[in-house]
This record gives structure tokens, sequence and C-alpha cells, in this order.
């Protein structure tokens, strides 16, 4: 478990903080739990950085910058990584970006679900493959947020899936009287 000034990027500690241990977003109890909680709890967070955006310095955004070796449970028949495992790296490491950005802007991360996922797949990572998924919030509003992903293999030096993932605030329970 990496402390929060071992990970780059200019967040402050307090927004790092939150992805120092990925076992506590799979688990309640410290083993891994859920869909894909094995390879989750394997990503590393590499980089969690607030930044201007350069097409409206007015604007923020959240980069956070995640890295994992392609192992067994990550493949397909084919040997490759299989597309639900690229679809759920950019569902899972989007949402990370926007926790980020969320806890700068508002002083703690904002639940949210998916409401869109689009994934482009571009080439295969192998068994062995080190990849690295790039995250940057594009928007974070009221109503809808969005981020897009890039997952590179470092290994190959190559882009092996992007997406966009749009994300909302869930409507409050209602309450039975």
């Amino acid at each position: 478990m990496a402390k929060a000034s071992e990970i780059a990027g200019n967040a402050s500690d307090d927004v790092k903080a939150a992805f120092r241990d990925l076992s506590m977003w799979f688990s309640r109890d410290g083993k891994p739990r859920g869909f894909a909680a094995s390879v989750g709890a394997r990503i590393s967070v590499d980089e969690v950085s607030i930044l201007k955006k350069a097409e409206e310095p007015t604007r923020e955004e959240a980069r956070l910058v995640c890295s994992l070796e392609v192992t067994e449970d990550m493949l397909n028949g084919a040997g490759s990584m299989h597309g639900g495992c690229s679809a759920y790296l950019i569902d899972f490491c989007s949402s990370l970006a926007l926790s980020a950005h969320s806890a700068h802007a508002y002083g703690s991360p904002v639940f949210m679900v998916s409401q869109a996922l689009n994934v482009v797949y571009h080439s295969p990572a192998v068994l062995g493959d080190r990849i690295r998924i790039v995250n940057t919030s594009i928007a974070l509003g009221a109503r809808a947020s969005s981020a897009r992903t890039e997952i590179w293999n470092d290994t190959h030096h190559r882009l092996v899936a992007s997406g966009v993932h749009i994300k909302m605030q869930p409507s409050p329970p209602k309450t039975k009287l």
C-alpha cells in the first residue's frame, strides 16, 4: 500500500489518500468481493493530478493514471485481454478520476452510477504485458459527469482501447410511509 505522498501528481495528499489502497473499493472485510474484484485489487494508482483544461483554462480536470500487468484472469479464449475486461477497466478507472475531481472540488468524492459507456478496441494486450490506464475527467456536473480513458500497452507502445464514460448522481430513494 503506497503512501499518498508516494503517488505522483499535484493533487493534495487528502485527495490522493482515497487511492492508496483500492481494496476498500471492493470489500468491507479486506477480501476482494464482487465482479472483477481480483483484477481491480491489483490496479496501482500511479498519478493523481488536477490540471487546467487546455481548451478552457478557467476550468479544471482530474488526470488519474493507473497501471496493471495483464494476467490469466483477464484473458479471452484467444489469449488476449478480454473486451469485457477492457470495458471494466475503463468503467472503474474513469470513475476513480471522477472521484478525484469531485474530492478536489467538493471536499469528498461524489457517488455516481453509470449512464453510458462507449468503448473502442484498437489492439490486443497479451499475458504479461504492462498496461497503463490514463483517465481524464471531461465535465463534473450537478446531473451528469463524464471522463475519457485510454488504455496503453507499455510493453508494445500501442493503444489497446479507449472510451468515454458518462455517470450521473442517482435519485435519492423514496421513503415509504
